[in-house]
């Protein structure tokens, strides 16, 4: 099932070093419609530094880089979202540290 999840930095910098990680919380669409799962992703991506959306078996249970869909973050402060692949994990780690070139 598709979770969204707030993650910290230091989450995201455990997912790059290939560690699992256990998110303090998991949000679920209401359906499948487009509207329901962005309204999610965007209360994920309330409770974290970044958002990512991930395929689980339990919403609850662990979190690897492969489970990853994609990662969310706000990068200009206008309050969309931009949309990273998991293979750009190091881009999204030098972006909320302020580091990005």
């Amino acid at each position: 099932m598709r979770v969204y999840l707030g993650l910290t930095v230091d989450e995201l910098a455990a997912l790059e070093a290939g560690q699992t990680i256990t998110p303090a919380e998991a949000f679920l669409s209401a359906s499948v419609d487009e509207e329901d799962e962005l309204a999610a992703l965007e209360e994920a991506a309330e409770h974290g530094a970044v958002a990512a959306a991930a395929e689980l078996d339990d919403p609850d249970g662990p979190v690897r880089l492969v489970d990853v869909a994609s990662f969310h973050l706000d990068v200009d402060g206008s309050g969309d979202l931009a949309w990273y692949a998991p293979q750009e994990i190091d881009a999204v780690l030098r972006e909320v540290r302020g580091t990005a070139s």
